[in-house]
């Protein structure tokens, strides 16, 4: 059991994955604290996806561990999730149904339980005023990612997983959400973050780590 009140903290011990029968990476060890982005960079293929879907438990590596407040996440399984979200490269949204609805099931799902009249708030905090009760399969990419990304504005876990989260995000999409991860990291969150997009980060607050390099 892990204590509510306790720091969080990644330790990544050794890391090893593999995809078909080529390496993408062997001992890769660090932790990320409370208050800190880990910014994962990489080119195509280097492995970022593979280690975000490890640390959040989804991809089972080929040797070491990853550990939440000291103890191995396999260990830990639901407990761990509930410290945790994760967005991956697809939005995870139910087309027939509306963004509201969206939201809200994905809230249910995060174990919170999210009025529908706070549901139209945060989405219209995200930039989906008047498209809040269309069917999600009407709007475009970067409105999908909206309704996707408002789980920041409602989740509490500790842990933020973003596989390329700043997708098909206009200019004023980015700098929200880059407020709402710079709100995150100094409350004491932790944020691990995967981007192509040249966007400002936290600054002092702020570790990359280069897959594909002699220097991870």
């Amino acid at each position: 059991m892990i204590d509510a009140n306790t720091e969080p903290s990644l330790q990544i011990q050794a890391l090893c994955c593999v995809r078909g029968d080529r390496v993408l990476f062997r001992d890769l060890s660090f932790a990320v604290q409370g208050g800190e982005l880990l910014h994962l960079k990489g080119h195509n293929g280097s492995g970022k996806t593979t280690l975000l879907r490890a640390l959040a438990g989804l991809l089972l590596p080929e040797s070491g561990e990853v550990r939440w407040a000291g103890q191995n996440i396999r260990s830990l399984r639901e407990e761990y999730s509930r410290h945790l979200l994760y967005l991956g490269h697809l939005n995870g949204i139910k087309g027939d149904l509306t963004a509201v609805e969206n939201l809200r099931i994905s809230s249910v799902l995060d174990g919170l339980q999210l009025s529908e009249k706070r549901a139209w708030e945060v989405l219209g905090e995200i930039g989906l005023k008047g498209h809040e009760d269309l069917p999600s399969k009407h709007l475009s990419q970067g409105q999908k990612r909206r309704v996707a990304l408002a789980r920041l504005l409602v989740n509490r876990a500790r842990v933020w997983i973003l596989d390329e989260p700043f997708t098909a995000l206009d200019v004023d999409a980015v700098q929200l959400l880059q407020e709402v991860i710079r709100q995150h990291v100094a409350n004491g969150g932790v944020a691990i973050i995967t981007t192509h997009q040249e966007v400002a980060m936290i600054g002092e607050h702020t570790r990359t780590i280069s897959l594909g390099r002699a220097d991870v």
